[in-house]
Parts: structure tokens; C-alpha cells; sequence
């Protein structure tokens, strides 16, 4: 007889594996890869802001040849996503994501879903209007001067990273970088922005994604530890 038998009491037996969250085995390659878009994002834009918010050569490159292939078909296609992909497009996708994770029971997703989407609207609009970068001239799709980054590729970028990193299927990541790539074309095709503008997209959603999703995590992982 053991002495927790004697003492009429149950020994300790750890939490059932399938009550705690289950945490993504590259959670630290994920938090990695969060830090280095971050990174990435700064160091794009002190080369903009170096270059006085100019457009890079790189920029006037890549704008050349989109006005030089521009056609009615070209336009069409492009304004597909500048269309599903536009604030009140990702907001209403967002939502109903969000209720079917919910509705799913998938608690947590949802709200790393509608949390990343939150914070990269939040930081996106007043980040463009601190910068105060000039979109080109030419735009076919925007009024509004300001264009670094580019909200509509953050947004995407943001929505495709963390359906990537909640689902874990291979063909989510495929449909999502199809996406995120048809959504920089579509605005460096429109003149809405220029190609560092889109890249910075990119990179701001990557960020926030990984780094919400990291968040997320690893305050599952605490509150089910402190609660066991």
C-alpha cells in the first residue's frame, strides 16, 4: 500500500493529453519566421524613407512593365481581387470564418483569426498615413495619396498565413500564396501601388499572423498549465 492510499488520498495524475491545447510542433520556426518579416518589414522601410518616399528603381521597373501590358482583360482580372480582397470584402470573409470556426467549436481559431485581422487593420491605415507615401500618379483603382504598405496585400497575406498555420493542410498553404501573389499583381497592375508597397504588404501580414498565432498559443498553453 502506497502511502497516498493510506492517507486516503488519489496521487497526482497529470491533465489527459487531449485536454490540453494542441500546441504546433514548429511553433519556435513560426515565432522565427514572425521576427524576420518584422525585421524585413523595418529594413524596407528606411529604403524607402532613405529615398525620400520616392518610387525604387526596381518600382519604376516592375510600373513600366505593368502599364505596358495593360489591356480590358488584364483590368477585369485585377479588379477580381482589389474587389474580394477590399476592406469591407476581408472584413465580411473574415466574419463568417470566424462563425464557422466558432460554430465548429474551434474557440481558439476564431479568435486568432479575428485577432490578427484586428491588429493588422489597426496598424495598417495610421502606419500608411504616418509614412505618407505617394501612390503613382497614374493609379486606375485609388484616390487616397497614401499607398506604403499596401493594405489590401497585408490583409490577404494576414488571412491566408493564419488559415495556413490554424487548417495544416498543404493545398490551404497553395491557395493561400496563389492568392497573396494574385493580390500584389492586382494592385501593382491597377497603379494602386508600387511593387515595395505590395512586398511591405506581404511582409506586415506575415508578421502579424505569426506572431498573433504565436501569442495565441502560448497563452493556451499557459492558462491550461496553470489551470491543471
Amino acid at each position: 500500500m502506497t502511502d497516498d492510499e493510506r492517507q486516503g488520498t488519489a496521487p497526482y495524475a497529470a491533465p489527459p493529453l487531449e485536454q490540453l491545447p494542441h500546441p504546433e510542433p514548429h511553433r519556435a520556426v513560426v515565432l522565427v519566421v514572425g521576427v524576420v518579416a518584422t525585421v524585413a518589414f523595418v529594413v524596407l522601410r528606411f529604403v524607402v524613407a532613405l529615398g525620400g518616399h520616392e518610387p525604387l528603381p526596381i518600382d519604376l521597373w516592375w510600373h513600366d512593365l505593368m502599364v505596358a501590358t495593360v489591356s480590358e482583360v488584364g483590368i477585369i482580372a485585377a479588379w477580381v481581387p482589389a474587389i474580394a480582397g477590399g476592406m469591407i470584402g476581408m472584413i465580411v470573409i473574415g466574419i463568417l470564418l470566424v462563425a464557422v470556426f466558432l460554430w465548429q467549436r474551434r474557440r481558439w481559431d476564431a479568435v486568432t483569426l479575428a485577432g490578427a485581422i484586428i491588429v493588422v487593420v489597426a496598424i495598417g491605415a495610421p502606419m500608411a498615413a504616418i509614412i505618407a507615401r505617394v501612390r503613382p500618379a497614374d493609379s486606375l483603382a485609388e484616390s487616397v495619396a497614401t499607398s506604403f504598405p499596401s493594405g489590401h496585400t497585408a490583409v490577404a497575406t494576414t488571412m491566408a498565413v493564419t488559415l495556413g498555420l490554424l487548417l495544416r493542410r498543404w493545398y490551404v498553404w497553395l491557395l493561400g500564396a496563389i492568392w497573396v501573389l494574385y493580390m500584389m499583381w492586382s494592385r501593382t497592375y491597377l497603379q494602386a501601388h508600387w511593387l515595395s508597397d505590395v512586398v511591405a504588404g506581404m511582409l506586415e501580414g506575415v508578421a502579424v499572423a505569426t506572431l498573433v498565432w504565436s501569442a495565441v498559443q502560448a497563452y493556451r498553453i499557459r492558462r491550461t498549465m496553470s489551470s491543471s
